[in-house]
């Protein structure tokens, strides 16, 4: 008998299902509404322009070479992309109290950053800290931290169902019920799945009620500029909590701002006290990362540092953001125009209130199967569709399919 007789074998990852579904599908109309990821209006992939142009640079540059990088990474990576997250000017930066670990993906960030805590966060081997979740949030949230060794993930409020919004008053209750040094994971921007966030104003709430609580923030910060077309407006909520004096880490993935989704080219920055606390934090991040990659890729971190370090190409990047950013924003319009000229039963402003890549559309799971089933539009049980799955050319039938779910299927 195989001494792996007795492995169970394990779920498949519910996006990737999706899509292999989709693949299997042989319906002439069938849409993908699916895996988080950018696509142009003839539903392909975008090598954004500044990125193919980098990548020539790099292949010309005969100073360039395949050795090992250090051991945190690329450094004109990890502190360009702090930068990018915190702002140029930013006091803490100044100060020295800022540093970061190039990781892989935001994944990545996230899995060193919950490592370093359940070792070293208050103390040391913190299996029983609360470590807090958006509910609904995006699912590797509960898988990261408790791979790490966290033992008690927790829910907070999110999202309202009722009114399609943000769940203000739930929010502020699990923050002032929580113990204190609880860890929460906030999405900077661009909620996934709900495309729902906070404004200026509750995030400044949020972030009154966690100083005085003592609670731990950890940002992912997956969809910067993504979601507004804005680097700075989707970097506020983190900007602000670092004013207000907060040490905090920031997950940062740029698989969806620079279309570099196989690279896996993540950037885990750490705010501190002072150098001293980010000296010793930096040091025990770097045994963490030597035990788990030792050294990370350097061609996607290349790609993204000579872009970020250098003005025109920086001006360049922000312009095919704000592209891709713009056109998420018309297929919100249109949808939401289309379903309300359809007479669709509900409401749909939600649509356009929502930001970034994803919709948390109201579909419930059955009307779900019907969209999948007889429609051809997948989409995740949630009901989270990706806007960038909408096309000029598939938009009426995915609205249309919407209108015969919901008024056929309660």
């Amino acid at each position: 008998m195989s001494i792996f007789a007795e492995v169970p074998q394990a779920p498949p990852v519910a996006v990737f299902k999706l899509t292999a579904d989709f693949r299997e599908d042989t319906h002439a109309q069938k849409v993908n509404l699916g895996v988080g990821a950018y696509r142009t209006d003839d539903c392909l992939p975008w090598v954004l322009p500044v990125v193919k142009k980098v990548e020539k640079m790099i292949v010309e540059d005969n100073s360039l070479n395949h050795e090992y990088l250090p051991i945190l990474g690329l450094p004109e990576l990890r502190s360009a992309a702090s930068k990018v997250a915190l702002g140029d000017d930013s006091p803490a930066i100044k100060d020295g109290r800022v540093g970061a670990v190039q990781a892989l993906g935001g994944t990545g960030a996230l899995r060193i950053g919950a490592e370093f805590l359940r070792r070293w966060y208050n103390g040391t081997n913190n299996t029983a800290t609360p470590v807090y979740v958006s509910a609904p949030t995006w699912e590797n949230h509960n898988a990261v931290f408790s791979d790490a060794g966290f033992k008690d993930i927790r829910p907070y409020h999110y999202w309202d169902g009722a009114k399609k919004g943000l769940d203000v008053t739930g929010i502020m209750d699990d923050l002032e019920n929580a113990p204190e040094h609880s860890i929460f994971v906030l999405h900077a921007c661009a909620h996934n799945p709900t495309g729902t966030d906070p404004t200026p104003d509750e995030w400044k709430t949020i972030a009154e009620v966690m100083k005085r609580r003592k609670l731990f923030v950890f940002f992912d910060s997956a969809y910067q500029g993504f979601a507004s077309g804005s680097l700075d407006k989707d970097a506020w909520a983190i900007r602000y909590f670092v004013s207000e004096g907060f040490e905090l880490l920031c997950a940062q993935s740029f698989s969806k701002n620079f279309g570099l989704y196989n690279e896996r080219v993540g950037n885990l920055t750490v705010v501190a006290q002072d150098k001293d606390n980010l000296a010793r934090v930096l040091s025990q991040m770097e045994k963490i990362v030597r035990t788990t990659w030792s050294n990370p890729p350097s061609q996607g971190a290349r790609i993204v540092a000579i872009t970020l370090n250098n003005p025109d190409l920086f001006i360049e990047w922000k312009g095919n953001v704000k592209t891709m950013a713009d056109r998420v924003l018309l297929m919100r319009d249109q949808l939401k125009d289309k379903l309300i000229a359809l007479g669709t039963p509900g409401t749909w402003d939600h649509i356009t209130q929502q930001i970034g890549m994803f919709s948390f559309t109201g579909l419930n799971p059955k009307q779900v199967q019907y969209m999948i089933k007889e429609k051809h539009v997948y989409l995740m049980a949630s009901g989270r569709i990706n806007m960038c799955g909408l096309t000029s050319k598939n938009i009426d039938y995915v609205a249309e399919s919407i209108h015969e779910t919901v008024s056929k299927v309660q």
